[in-house]
């Protein structure tokens, strides 16, 4: 019997903008991957045998042919390392570039996580957290990504990384946080771009009021 299924498989909540973060990478890479739902309002994500794969009991995790990796942006970096057939076009060889890809990905686990990431947790799923701080940084973040932006392409040069996969997916949702995208037009311009790139998976959008142990 022909075993179809394909060799990667990721573990991930439809939500989640970390898991998005991946599914947008293996969509530009053009990888296909089985998708395999962890329900986190069940707890499912601490279950013992999830935790085997997932020591800090969160999603996203990616399985490929018996290699396991967690956390998104370690991810993002197996993914442009091992499948990227483009000549490093996603993860560039040059240091100067991979230090620019470093500084945006350790932007997206700061600034990113603790602004326009929590202030969607804040809005959507009920975590309590001060909504007015959550804001305030995600606006000090566009501000100077407005800057960044108003002279490049993409966030490392003129051509896109996982530095720009990595930032997609909270700040495209950052109105679901009730953080306004609007004073940002250079900001808005790079989410189009990704958003026109061969492969792009969107986000779903989630119904405000949406309650869960995200």
């Amino acid at each position: 019997m022909t075993n179809n299924r394909p060799p990667l498989q990721l573990y991930r909540h439809p939500l989640s903008g970390h898991s998005h973060r991946v599914q947008l990478a293996l969509g530009l890479l053009g990888l296909p991957c089985e998708l395999i739902e962890i329900d986190l309002r069940k707890g499912e994500q601490k279950a013992p045998e999830f935790l085997k794969i997932s020591p800090f009991g969160q999603v996203p995790v990616l399985v490929d042919n018996g290699t396991t990796v967690f956390d998104s942006n370690a991810i993002l970096v197996y993914l442009a390392t091992r499948h990227d057939a483009d000549e490093r076009r996603w993860l560039p060889r040059d240091p100067a570039a991979q230090a620019g890809v470093q500084a945006w990905l350790s932007v997206a686990a700061g600034q990113i996580a603790f602004g326009p990431a929590t202030a969607r947790l804040i809005n959507v799923f009920g975590v309590q957290r001060d909504p007015h701080e959550a804001i305030a940084r995600a606006h000090a973040l566009f501000k100077v990504m407005e800057l960044h932006l108003a002279e490049r392409t993409f966030l490392v040069g003129d051509a896109p990384t996982i530095a720009d996969i990595a930032g997609y997916s909270y700040i495209s949702a950052a109105p679901e946080g009730n953080v306004d995208l609007a004073p940002y037009p250079a900001l808005r311009n790079w989410l189009a771009r990704i958003e026109a790139l061969p492969g792009f998976v969107p986000f779903v959008q989630t119904p405000v009021g949406l309650r869960s142990a995200a």
